[in-house]
C-alpha cells in the first residue's frame, strides 16, 4: 500500500471516528434543534417577526472528510449552528429511496453509471466521496432514515431527482410524521401543483421572480399558505420581498453556486461575510448557502440568527 493511500485512508479515518461521535456528543455538548411547535408555516412565520434569518445548508452542508447527502454531515453541522438541511432525494430502479445529488454516481460515490438504474442492493454497497475527492466511510443513506434522523432536529427541504415519485416521497414523509418539517422544492408551476396534489398538507418552494409567478401558482391551485418563495441566486431582490411579505410568503435566497461566481464564492473571496446578515435584513428569510457555518457566524454577529427557546428552537443540555 502506498504513503498517499494509507494517509488517506487515516484522514477519512480520523474524520469518520469524530463524525460517528457526533451524536454522542450532540447529547453531551449541546446540538442545536428546530422543530416546530404546531407547524412550519408558523415557525417561519415566528422567525420573521422576532427579525431572524434562518439558515439552508445546501446539500447538508459538506466539509472536508464529511460528504454531501450523509447524515453525519448534518448531524454535524447541528453541533455548531441551527440550521435546516436541503438534500436530494432520488430513487433505485427497484424503488428504494434515497438521497444523492448527481444523477451519475461517480463524482459522490465510489460507484459508476447511472444512480436510478442500480438496484438498492448495488448502492448501498458503495461508499461516498466527500466534496474534494476522498473516500468517507458513508454509505448513501435511504430517505427514510433521513426522516428518522431529522425528527425533532430540523427541518429538511427535498429536492427531487426526476427517479423520484412523488407520491412515494410524500408517503415516506407522513410514515416518519415529518408532514410539518418538510418543503417539497419545485421549479415550474406544473411540478409545483403535481407536488401539491401529493402532499397537499406540505409546504413547497416555488419559484418566484415576480408577483404574477404567484398569481400563476394560485390558478394552478396551491394556496399561499403552502408556499414559500424562491427568488433565485442572483440579485438580492428587496423591493420583491416586501411584496411577498405583504401576502405572508416567506422568501428563499441562495446564495450557492458553481464557483467562481456563486454569491457565496465572492463573498469568500472579498471577506465579505457580513453580507449574509445585510441579505436578512434586506427581507430573505431562508437563505439558501454552501457556507452555513459562515452565514451563521455573520448572522449571530448581528442578531439574527435564531436563538434557542425562540420558535421551537432549542439547545441540548
Amino acid at each position: 500500500m502506498g504513503l498517499n493511500k494509507r494517509f488517506r485512508i487515516g484522514f477519512v479515518g480520523l474524520v469518520g471516528f469524530a463524525s460517528l461521535a457526533a451524536p454522542l456528543a450532540a447529547q453531551e455538548t449541546g446540538a442545536w434543534r428546530l422543530a416546530p411547535e404546531s407547524d412550519l408555516s408558523a415557525m417561519l412565520d415566528c422567525f420573521e417577526a422576532s427579525g431572524q434569518t434562518l439558515i439552508s445548508a445546501h446539500r447538508g452542508g459538506p466539509t472536508p472528510g464529511l460528504p454531501e447527502n450523509a447524515i453525519p454531515t448534518m448531524d454535524a453541522l447541528l453541533m455548531a449552528a441551527p440550521a435546516i438541511m436541503e438534500v436530494d432525494v432520488g430513487q433505485s430502479v427497484d424503488g428504494v429511496l434515497f438521497l444523492l445529488h448527481d444523477d451519475r454516481l461517480e463524482r459522490t460515490t465510489t460507484g459508476t453509471g447511472e444512480a436510478a438504474a442500480q438496484p438498492w442492493a448495488a448502492l448501498s454497497q458503495l461508499k461516498l466521496k466527500d466534496n474534494w475527492g476522498w473516500v468517507t466511510p458513508y454509505a448513501i443513506p435511504r430517505l427514510e432514515e433521513a426522516l428518522a434522523w431529522a425528527k425533532g432536529r430540523t427541518v429538511l427541504q427535498i429536492d427531487f431527482k426526476r427517479s423520484a415519485d412523488y407520491g412515494k416521497v410524500a408517503a415516506a414523509i407522513r410514515a416518519a410524521g415529518m408532514e410539518k418539517s418538510v418543503i417539497l422544492i419545485a421549479y415550474s408551476v406544473d411540478q409545483a401543483a403535481a407536488l401539491h396534489r401529493a402532499a397537499p398538507e406540505m409546504l413547497i418552494s416555488v419559484s418566484v421572480d415576480a408577483l404574477e409567478d404567484v398569481a400563476a401558482l394560485k390558478r394552478a391551485g396551491i394556496p399561499e399558505e403552502r408556499m414559500v418563495a424562491f427568488t433565485g441566486t442572483r440579485l438580492p431582490r428587496p423591493e420583491l420581498y416586501r411584496e411577498l411579505d405583504s401576502q405572508n410568503i416567506e422568501v428563499i435566497f441562495g446564495t450557492l453556486g458553481r464557483p467562481p461566481r456563486s454569491i457565496d464564492a465572492v463573498i469568500d473571496r472579498y471577506g465579505m461575510d457580513e453580507r449574509y446578515a445585510e441579505l436578512g435584513k434586506e427581507g430573505v428569510d431562508i437563505l439558501a448557502t454552501d457556507r452555513p457555518r459562515e452565514a451563521a457566524a455573520a448572522l449571530a454577529e448581528a442578531g439574527r440568527l435564531p436563538k434557542a427557546g425562540q420558535c421551537g428552537v432549542s439547545r441540548g443540555e
